[in-house]
């Protein structure tokens, strides 16, 4: 599983997906979350500017990111 620690007190879903590598562009990264292929703490998660805390989980493909303080 791979982290991405926080460097304020949230990161939004759609940079955390960036951040990742798991998509090239922010435009890329707002389809995917809309289509809702993006799992955030198991749920399917639609908002590309969902905030993401501490220990939450996302999911995307068969990738898993940890968010981490």
């Amino acid at each position: 599983m791979q982290q991405i620690k926080l460097r304020d007190e949230y990161i939004k879903l759609g940079q955390a997906l960036k951040a990742a590598g798991l998509v090239d562009s922010g435009v890329e990264a707002k389809i995917v979350i809309t289509d809702g292929k993006v799992k955030v703490n198991g749920k399917v998660e639609i908002q590309r500017g969902k905030k993401l805390y501490d220990k939450d989980v996302v999911e995307y493909r068969d990738n898993r990111i940890l968010i981490v303080k």
